[in-house]
């Protein structure tokens, strides 16, 4: 007989920054300082007495609204076969079906579907990337939250010599201050401080427009940085497409795209040469490994945003060499860490995510409810 999901936990955590950030978008008045990170966790038992673990998340307004609809739809997943994870994934989206398929909704849905691979992989008794199919055991891995355009020069140089101290293999930094020769300055004195060949990147966040924009990166282009990430707002396509045309360095974006759909119109213009989904974001690791196929298939690179933890995993099962941004934020929430090790992140050898819960993670929850019995 088959397994059937018996009982499910969602909770709703708060995660406080340990110094308020700000990048491009709280310098041009768009935004505040970013203080805290909501969480969306779920936990999903089985009646052989198998677990899975999965969360999504917003660094903003929305959090409350991912558990909120996660918590209408959850218990449609009680007595169901957990293997069955496209089929119950369709059914979760049928249950909130009237607010589409992109955004909040299907971030709840982000989390449950993560919670359902770790399971899978788990009762498998393989990591997550093994059970897919992996291409490496290590991802390259560049580090961003040491660049922040808050933190002073000083030290964000700083920041990077203790990242590649630590074995990190790459460095990213905040761009699109208003005054461009601030820009220009940090980049300048990172570029020295790292050397010529290091791998640098930077991000604007979406804050040029576009003759600001090709300005900006024409300025970079002695750089020799690994890309350019968001110099356009995130559904300016045909913009970054234009970039990716006449810019010699490699444009990034698609972080901020909420479904497989919204990357798709990225590919269709050719608008990055680097795709960056955020596996939470566009749905969880179903939606992630369908427009992973079709992105390899296009010739793109990939490199994933935030959420290290399930990114390793994804990123191994990549064709071509991934990257993978380290960001030591979400540490308090699990009892294990990422190994790192000349420049690359060690993809765990734990089953599934090779992750559990740690006890601040429940201090920090706000609300939890559950569904089914125990």
């Amino acid at each position: 007989m088959s397994d059937s999901i018996r009982h499910i936990t969602l909770s709703s955590v708060v995660l406080p920054l340990k110094t308020e950030i700000s990048d491009a978008k709280v310098f041009t008045g768009r935004q505040k300082p970013m203080t805290e990170v909501w969480f969306l966790f779920a936990e999903i038992e089985t009646e052989d007495g198998h677990s899975g673990v999965g969360f999504s998340y917003s660094k903003r307004a929305g959090g409350p609204a991912q558990y909120a609809h996660a918590k209408q739809i959850a218990d449609n997943l009680i007595g169901e076969d957990p293997s069955d994870i496209q089929r119950l994934v369709v059914k979760l989206e049928w249950a909130g079906a009237s607010v589409g398929r992109s955004g909040v909704a299907i971030q709840a849905i982000a989390a449950i579907d993560v919670a359902l691979w770790d399971l899978k992989a788990k009762r498998a008794n393989l990591p997550l990337a093994k059970l897919i199919g992996a291409h490496r055991d290590s991802v390259r891995t560049y580090n961003t939250s040491g660049g922040f355009l808050n933190a002073p020069l000083q030290e964000i140089l700083d920041n990077a010599t203790r990242s590649r101290e630590a074995g990190i293999g790459g460095i990213k930094i905040k761009v699109g201050h208003p005054d461009h020769s601030v820009d220009m300055t940090r980049l300048t004195a990172m570029r020295e401080h790292l050397g010529d060949d290091f791998p640098l990147m930077v991000d604007a966040n979406q804050q040029w427009d576009r003759p600001t924009a090709l300005r900006m990166c024409r300025a970079m282009e002695p750089f020799n940085l690994t890309w350019i990430e968001e110099p356009l707002d995130a559904y300016d396509f045909e913009g970054h497409a234009e970039l990716a045309r006449v810019i010699d360095t490699p444009i990034a974006t698609g972080e901020m795209l909420s479904s497989v759909a919204e990357h798709l119109q990225l590919i269709d213009h050719h608008s990055c040469d680097i795709i960056q989904p955020d596996a939470p974001r566009v749905g969880g690791i179903s939606e992630f490994l369908r427009l992973s196929t079709i992105a390899a298939q296009a010739g793109l690179e990939l490199a994933p945003h935030f959420s290290m933890e399930i990114h390793s995993h994804l990123a191994a099962t990549y064709p071509t060499e991934p990257w993978v941004e380290h960001f030591d934020w979400l540490d308090p929430l699990f009892n294990e860490r990422m190994a790192i090790a000349d420049g690359r992140m060690i993809v765990s050898d734990r089953p599934g995510l090779g992750i559990t819960l740690s006890d601040q993670l429940r201090a920090w929850t706000v609300d939890s409810v559950e569904f089914g019995q125990r």
